[in-house]
């Protein structure tokens, strides 16, 4: 079976026989897939009416477990953007009712983002229909290549993620 990738890949031995293209077989594909994953979130979450960054904060919030609730500097490790993005975001969600601002009980001048019930189903539903996506994507793969896949994208991913900082 060829793709379009292995199309590329021929095109670049063609024109260029002096590299070395072998990372485009594995890279590119990532890419592509990445795009079409991109393509499956935002359908998954649209039918929900959530954006991909709202999904992003509520299900950081829902995976806190009960009673749904981090502080903006818990979030803003966890979605990896900036505090004045985050404030906004928490700002967007607070208007739609999504989440709600708490004093923070430890600390006298913070405050805590709680998902509210709206919220939590919301990210509930937006997930199971991600979920339902996601499996179509894969569903070319066993369990086992599944597995292997997964695994051989964490060596490739752990580096990333565990640079301090």
């Amino acid at each position: 079976m060829e793709d379009e990738v292995d199309r590329l890949v021929a095109a670049w031995r063609r024109e260029r026989p002096d590299l070395d293209v072998e990372p485009l077989e594995v890279l590119s594909r990532v890419s592509r897939l990445a795009r079409h994953l991109d393509r499956a979130r935002r359908l998954a979450f649209s039918e929900h009416q959530l954006e991909p960054w709202e999904f992003d904060v509520l299900t950081a919030l829902r995976r806190a477990g009960t009673p749904y609730q981090l502080s903006p500097g818990q979030l803003l490790t966890q979605t990896l953007v900036t505090s004045g993005t985050m404030t906004n975001r928490i700002d967007r969600l607070a208007k739609k009712g999504l989440v709600e601002r708490l004093p923070d009980p430890s600390d006298r001048r913070g405050v805590l983002v709680r998902l509210t019930d709206e919220g939590r189903d919301r990210a509930d539903q937006a997930l199971a229909g991600l979920l339902d996506q996601e499996r179509a994507i894969l569903g070319e793969l066993s369990r086992a290549q599944r597995g292997e896949l997964a695994a051989l994208l964490r060596q490739l991913t752990a580096p990333f993620d565990n640079i301090p900082g």
